[in-house]
């Protein structure tokens, strides 16, 4: 199949993987959504979502709670967003999301990863524009009679796209429309598993299994900083 293809199939199981490392993404993603609206979700959006992705990566009651608790809490860490850019080896390009509460921190991080491993970090902007930053959302197969139908119906709250795989429907809508989609998938009461923003490439790269090789050794050293949660590539992952 070719080591692209397993990247890519490990890619998907790997995203959450690792309890520490899940629980320390889940608490940030909760202290920054309680930091914006509020530790009630009945009226927070971007809390209910990181609760709902929480779930699903089984991430027990007790643990999501006790992280709305902290957050409300005087004492709580300040986390903020933060955005990297820069080229892999082999002109591959990355985006690297980051939440923290020390930037100098992660900067150096970031850039020594790049340093080490062959790439390069680069300014704001230098790749971004690479990439189109999409609402995904994921519902299990069984929570629609009709995907067509619903397709059909969320074209006008927002949907760009909708794709039915094996195990899960995946809704895709532009950045902006994420609030739209959600509260629409809300009011028809249609169960989502799990929902994230997504940078897709506009444009890919095709390099031979060596070459992928070196570029996974950067994306996975860069994904065991606590501070960094997503890792975005423009590889060509087709076979």
């Amino acid at each position: 199949m070719g080591r692209a293809f397993e990247f890519r199939k490990a890619r998907k199981m790997k995203r959450w993987a690792g309890m520490a490392k899940t629980f320390t993404r889940v608490g940030r993603e909760i202290a920054m959504a309680v930091k914006e609206g509020g530790g009630d979700p009945a009226y927070n959006a971007r809390l209910r979502v990181a609760i709902q992705n929480g779930k699903a990566a089984n991430v027990p009651k007790s643990n999501i709670e006790s992280a709305i608790k902290k957050a409300l809490s005087k004492d709580s860490a300040n986390y903020e967003e933060a955005l990297f850019e820069g080229y892999a080896p082999h002109g591959v390009a990355l985006v690297v999301e980051c939440a923290t509460d020390n930037n100098n921190r992660t900067v150096a991080n970031v850039r020594h990863v790049f340093s080490k491993y062959g790439g390069s970090m680069g300014t704001s902007g230098s790749v971004e524009f690479m990439f189109d930053r999409k609402s995904i959302f994921k519902i299990k197969p069984d929570a629609v009679s009709d995907p067509e139908e619903l397709e059909l119906e969320l074209i006008d709250h927002g949907l760009d796209e909708l794709k039915v795989e094996d195990d899960e429907i995946v809704l895709y809508a532009a950045f902006t429309d994420f609030n739209i989609l959600q509260k629409a998938l809300e009011e028809r009461e249609i169960e989502v598993t799990s929902s994230e923003f997504e940078r897709i490439p506009t444009h890919t790269k095709k390099l031979t299994d060596e070459q992928v090789e070196e570029v996974i050794k950067l994306i996975d050293k860069m994904e065991e900083d606590e501070d960094v949660t997503n890792v975005f590539h423009n590889m060509d992952m087709s076979d």
